[in-house]
């Protein structure tokens, strides 16, 4: 039962924190779920971002259900998730029938401008620790340069960049194995 608080309050405490989504909650999740909580190795929370990614769903709730589940099974999925989106769910309620009474405030516009630069340098910090620990080589690099040349100038679907990025993933790999055979 413990596991199961720990995992909600956790969670719960990620969603009530942190501002700007999930990108920009990468680093409290590293260190709770990584460093603090010992539920996840770096490497685990990686893939639990790149398949967070893949499937339909906010970043921060897919990897909430992943590490839930993981520890729990199907109830510690859900038990996590409930976390992770519970102070969401509060808040704009609360703001909903409020936001329009507060929207022309000077001080609540330059606040929500300051909340937008922090959240950027919050993705900005997530981006940078997830290109240290997942371009490892010359081969990964242009990958990353040929996908983000490709999301940023062309209209090309992201679902199409996944695909072309594991592919190429697949082959890069294969063409090493082969190399070090011969």
């Amino acid at each position: 039962m413990k596991t199961y608080i720990d995992l909600f309050l956790v969670w719960f405490k990620m969603g009530a924190f942190t501002f700007g989504g999930g990108y920009a909650m990468l680093p409290m999740i590293e260190k709770e779920v990584v460093e603090k909580r010992k539920w996840a190795t770096e490497e685990e929370i990686m893939d639990y971002y790149a398949i967070g990614q893949c499937t339909p769903g906010v970043i921060a709730v897919n990897t909430a259900t992943f590490v839930g589940y993981y520890q729990k099974g199907v109830l510690g999925g859900i038990v996590a998730t409930l976390g992770v989106v519970a102070p969401s769910l509060i808040i704009i309620t609360l703001i909903a029938g409020l936001i329009s009474n507060f929207n022309e405030i000077p001080v609540v516009q330059h606040a929500l401008a300051g909340i937008r630069i922090a959240v950027c340098v919050l993705m900005t910090t997530s981006l940078l620790k997830l290109c240290k620990s997942n371009i490892k080589d010359m081969v990964g690099g242009g990958l990353f340069f040929a996908i983000f040349m490709l999301a940023y100038f062309t209209n090309v679907s992201t679902v199409y960049l996944v695909i072309l990025a594991g592919v190429a993933g697949v082959l890069f790999s294969n063409l090493k194995r082969k190399e070090k055979k011969a």
